[in-house]
């Protein structure tokens, strides 16, 4: 895979509550530079970065019901379709993560379902297909429960399933802090559950080129991280 190849495949994010307008800039411009598959930002950014990147293959994306998906379904899908109308490309949203742990995944799928046909309708104003991201936060789930929630997530219609926000905080029973982030093993479950039609997004403390590799190589054929431009440069080295 080329140093273009792995660009296509990531999402250049910056989804820190202190961003600022020229940091939105500076990402946008680094998208232009090295033909990421999209920028991702908050909601409030995405007119700036629509207008940024109006003519650059780079998509919008943005979050919905970020961090904790603990929003009401029907605020989600206002927010997915308001994001899309001004200008997002892609949808990432969090999924009821409290309805997933009681294994309530009928709530689950209707919840992203909401979404899905939300961004749909915006998508349809706007002339164009949205995809949505469903974030299923692995870093609180078990195995089965990732199961399900992918299959939830590919039932109600959505286009990627995604290992998480970057944002969970999991502590053992000591109180011991957890991964939060994107592992290999969880990919590869991911992607053996929805098999190869669907995508699969890792994100979470992918900060450079090796473990970009290896999650690309479990399955995951999109990756969200703030560090694109160091995975890219640092792509093919040995």
């Amino acid at each position: 895979m080329t140093k273009d190849q792995i660009a296509k495949m990531i999402d250049h994010t910056l989804l820190a509550a202190t961003a600022t307008k020229a940091q939105i800039l500076k990402i946008c411009d680094e998208a232009k530079k090295y033909g990421f598959a999209s920028v991702c930002v908050n909601p409030v950014w995405v007119p700036l970065a629509a207008k940024e990147l109006q003519d650059c293959p780079s998509a919008v994306c943005t979050v919905i019901g970020f961090p904790l998906g603990a929003e009401r379904s029907q605020t989600k899908a206002y927010a997915a379709k308001e994001a899309v109308l001004d200008g997002a490309d892609e949808i990432d949203m969090v999924i009821n993560i409290g309805a997933a742990k009681e294994g309530a995944f009928d709530l689950v799928q209707d919840d992203i379902r909401a979404v899905v046909q939300a961004t749909k309708e915006g998508g349809d104003k706007m002339g164009k297909k949205a995809l949505v991201k469903v974030i299923v936060e692995t870093c609180y789930l078990t195995d089965q429960e990732i199961e399900a929630a992918c299959l939830a997530a590919q039932k109600a219609g959505a286009d990627f399933v995604k290992t998480s926000t970057g944002f969970g905080t999991p502590k053992d029973a000591d109180g011991k802090a957890l991964p939060n982030g994107a592992q290999v093993r969880h990919v590869a479950l991911m992607r053996k559950t929805v098999g190869p039609k669907m995508g699969v997004k890792a994100s979470g403390g992918i900060r450079d080129a090796a473990f970009a590799k290896e999650l690309v190589e479990a399955g995951a054929n999109r990756l969200g991280c703030s560090a694109g431009v160091t995975i890219v440069e640092g792509w093919g080295r040995s």
